[in-house]
């Protein structure tokens, strides 16, 4: 054989043989993802396992998505989870997979997998949930005639909401959810053992919360005022200038308010002086005035383009006093910072905090005084990364042909494949 063949033919046996290797490593990645998620090990300020990912790792963070969403899926789907962690079936695949497979149809689309190339796989499952789809819009009519809503009080005072939506209009609710937890802080730093901990439901009712208040400040009842449905809180000077001094923080005809949400609320709000007498009958009113005036509010926004918590970016934002007004704090652009709901909470309730440097960049540390860097550096890698990567993989029997595909380049029947393997596949 031509040596020049000879040799490009080792060079592409090496990469076919690494490639097998990063995968295995890539089911170890895909546990440890797992593990740190299910633990809440991004919650240090950050709203998802993803959202750490693409920050810490410095990956896209739709790519940071997919490799959370794999994690999850696949303790449900053992024998895919073991096929990659023995280098036998890609990433690719095995990312493709799970966004149709069952513990009922495992096996059939893995068989399929070992002998289609990745192109394949993507082909099949695409006709796949277009199955799942057809076999859906058969029940439309029977879901539609099925929707309801009910919202009553229960006798504790909560309120109970049930219900059934049509596909689309849940879909919709299901987005104005996520946008609106996008605004939230979603889940407390570490917390001590016994330290309560928002769940996931919890998190959801709160968002709730932020959606009806976003309809109502659109004006979602033309007949009325805007302000009829206004929260005002009210709270003492001394209180906001520091939450330990006595003093009021209450929500208009309802209960106390603790200090610090007021200064939270104050950064950014509407704002109203009155001055009483010592018996607390209001002697004057003032003007009501906007915190941030719109002109700083417009440059602020052009300058921070979005949250300015590392890692975030959310385009929902409230202006953040970096040294509060109470407390003499300038309403600047140099003294205002751009933060989502959630993490403007963070700041002011779970002791993170944020300082301007002298150059004017931000700095943000954690409650543990952890410096949290706008882009933190990869870690450093040993010089031979391909010895570690395959002494960390001994265990496992790798070649050049651990990952090729059974197929022998026949054309694919793609509705033959559907027909066998799909169980709702009957009359497609």
């Amino acid at each position: 054989m031509n040596p020049e063949l000879e040799e490009l033919k080792c060079l592409g046996e090496k990469i076919a043989e690494l490639s097998a290797h990063i995968e295995v490593a890539t089911a170890r990645l895909l546990d440890l993802i797992r593990d740190f998620d299910a633990r809440g090990g991004w919650a240090n300020g950050f709203k998802s396992c993803a959202e750490w990912l693409s920050w810490r790792v410095g990956l896209d963070l739709h790519a940071a998505y997919e490799r959370v969403r794999v994690a999850r899926a696949l303790p449900t789907l053992p024998r895919i989870a073991e096929t990659l962690a023995r280098g036998e079936l890609s990433y690719s695949k095995v990312r493709a997979l799970t966004r149709v497979a069952t513990p009922e149809t495992e096996d059939r689309l893995l068989a399929f997998a070992r002998c289609g190339t990745a192109a394949h796989v993507e082909r099949l499952v695409r006709a796949w949930r277009r199955v799942d789809r057809n076999a859906e819009n058969r029940e439309a009519a029977h879901q539609h005639k099925s929707r309801s809503l009910h919202v009553y009080q229960d006798e504790d005072g909560m309120f109970v909401i049930r219900g059934r939506l049509t596909p689309e209009v849940g879909a919709v609710v299901r987005q104005a959810l996520t946008a609106a937890c996008d605004r939230l802080y979603a889940e407390a730093p570490v917390k001590a053992p016994g330290e309560y901990i928002p769940t996931t439901g919890q998190h959801q009712a709160d968002a709730l919360g932020i959606i009806a208040e976003a309809a109502l400040h659109h004006d979602l009842d033309p007949g009325a005022s805007g302000a009829r449905y206004q929260v005002v809180v009210h709270v003492d000077a001394p209180v906001l200038a520091d939450p330990d001094q006595p003093g009021q923080s209450v929500l208009e005809g309802g209960p106390h308010f603790s200090a610090e949400d007021s200064r939270r609320i104050a950064c950014d709000a509407s704002r109203v002086i009155m001055t009483h007498d010592a018996d607390g009958r209001v002697l004057e009113v003032g003007a009501r005035t906007r915190t941030i005036p719109p002109a700083l509010r417009r440059a602020l926004q052009h300058r921070d383009a979005g949250c300015r918590f590392p890692g975030c970016g959310s385009r929902f934002t409230q202006g953040h006093h970096i040294r509060h007004w109470a407390n003499g704090g300038p309403t600047t652009l140099s003294n205002l910072a751009s933060l989502c709901r959630r993490h403007h909470r963070a700041v002011h309730e779970e002791g993170f905090q944020v300082e301007r440097l002298p150059g004017g960049e931000l700095q943000f540390r954690s409650p543990h005084g952890w410096l949290l860097p706008d882009a933190p550096g990869l870690p450093e890698v040993a010089a031979d990364a391909e010895g570690t990567l395959r002494e960390q993989n001994a265990g496992v029997q790798l070649d050049a042909h651990t990952l090729r595909p059974n197929w022998l380049g026949e054309r694919l029947n793609l509705g033959h494949a559907i027909d066998v393997m799909h169980p709702r596949a009957i009359g497609h």
